[in-house]
């Protein structure tokens, strides 16, 4: 018989969605005391979700709670839906309360603060503030880069950059002219890989857009594929979507009215459309001062895992 004294309780959602089945899935494990790094992370290859979460106590005072997140095939340092859907987590559970409007993780960037709205006593929208942008290098080999996804050269709007760009988390982002083109990538996983490795890129994966307007309230249009083990293409990504703001702000894809107010449709192609807000400060100087990515979370169950 299974020794269930080492059981873990987990709260499993649907991130940047209001609605059951939609968004990006991701387990939260409450309280992850007495589990090593080895076994976070065969957990979170057992969920097979983008991410799961493991609840920790502080490590700094300025932090609330410490948070490990992982894909099912390696740690990351940030994410953006780990951290609203775990905001909505423990705020099912009772530790967050009501009388809080702010909330702060201990990631593996540092400490990472979270803005909360309440509607009566339910959480019903969450903000993650994400550091300020760092924008790194352009490739200048675009045959090269529409190839690794499986498009002409033609789909990319020629004068925007394929560029890294990173508020924790680097991605290369891939301006599209319309959302078709958007729709028709086809990546190769070990092609995508092959291709930041013969740009000497360091990113986390390739996000695709267009700002094509397409009938629903939507700015921008996306999708992400990761060159991490055990994920193809993420429903949401929450820690690309603040890089992407930026640079929609700052190639003037956007109007500046329009900064603090922009949402990103992705996952739409997957079935399983996200709605991530985006919301960018520029300074007097042109200068960005505040990312933030934000939406809604909802419960799709609670289990408990047992560990030998």
């Amino acid at each position: 018989m299974t020794d269930m004294s080492k059981s873990y309780r987990y709260v499993q959602l649907d991130v940047f969605t209001g609605r059951l089945f939609g968004g990006n899935q991701l387990a939260v494990f409450l309280d992850g005391r007495g589990l090593s790094a080895t076994t976070m992370q065969a957990i979170a290859k057992e969920m097979n979700f983008s991410e799961s979460t493991f609840i920790l106590p502080p490590e700094r005072p300025e932090t609330d709670v410490r948070m490990r997140i992982f894909t099912p095939g390696m740690e990351l340092p940030m994410a953006g839906h780990p951290t609203i859907g775990s905001t909505f987590a423990l705020a099912r559970v009772g530790v967050i309360g009501p009388e809080r409007n702010r909330f702060v993780f201990g990631l593996g960037i540092g400490p990472t603060s979270v803005s909360l709205t309440w509607r009566d006593r339910d959480l019903a929208f969450a903000w993650m503030t994400q550091p300020n942008p760092t924008f790194g290098e352009i490739i200048t080999d675009r045959d090269r880069a529409a190839a690794a996804i499986g498009l002409p050269t033609s789909d990319l709007i020629p004068r925007l950059p394929v560029q890294v760009v990173s508020s924790g988390a680097p991605f290369v982002f891939m301006p599209l002219a319309t959302r078709q083109a958007v729709d028709n990538a086809s990546p190769d996983g070990a092609g995508v890989a092959r291709f930041l490795h013969e740009s000497n890129v360091d990113a986390h994966g390739v996000f695709l857009f267009s700002t094509e307007p397409g009938g629903d309230a939507a700015t921008v249009y996306s999708r992400m594929f990761s060159t991490g083990p055990g994920i193809v293409e993420d429903p949401a990504t929450g820690g690309a979507s603040g890089p992407l703001g930026c640079y929609l702000i700052r190639n003037k894809m956007v109007p500046l009215a329009k900064a603090s107010e922009m949402l990103s449709l992705q996952g739409a192609k997957m079935g399983r459309p996200s709605y991530v807000h985006i919301a960018i400060g520029v300074d007097e100087t042109g200068e960005f001062n505040n990312v933030r990515v934000g939406g809604e979370a909802v419960v799709a169950g609670e289990g408990t895992l047992y560990v030998d």
